[in-house]
């Protein structure tokens, strides 16, 4: 994984450097030396990198459905409850 991948990776989680290297079971330096190049992860660390990108991806790609879901489901509601008051039905 290249440096600005570590960092855009980092930025996209919203982890700090330090909050990455704890989770990483790092010292803090060591993540900015990957960011900056100084450093290459391990073998071991760059699948741990790899693994939280695509369960990042997955994770907005299972957000972006849900509020799908969740904007047609308010949609589905407001439109019963103007029925219902247009009918004169109460709830």
């Amino acid at each position: 994984m290249k440096p600005e991948q570590i960092a855009a990776l980092r930025a996209r989680l919203g982890f700090s450097q330090v909050q990455l290297a704890q989770i990483m079971g790092v010292h803090p330096l060591t993540v900015s030396r990957w960011e900056r190049g100084l450093l290459e992860p391990t073998p071991h660390q760059a699948a741990l990198l790899d693994s939280f990108a695509k369960a990042q991806a997955a994770q907005k790609q299972i957000g972006d459905e849900v509020g799908s879901l969740l904007v047609t489901a308010g949609v589905a509601v407001a439109l019963f409850a103007l029925l219902s008051a247009a009918f004169g039905k109460k709830r």
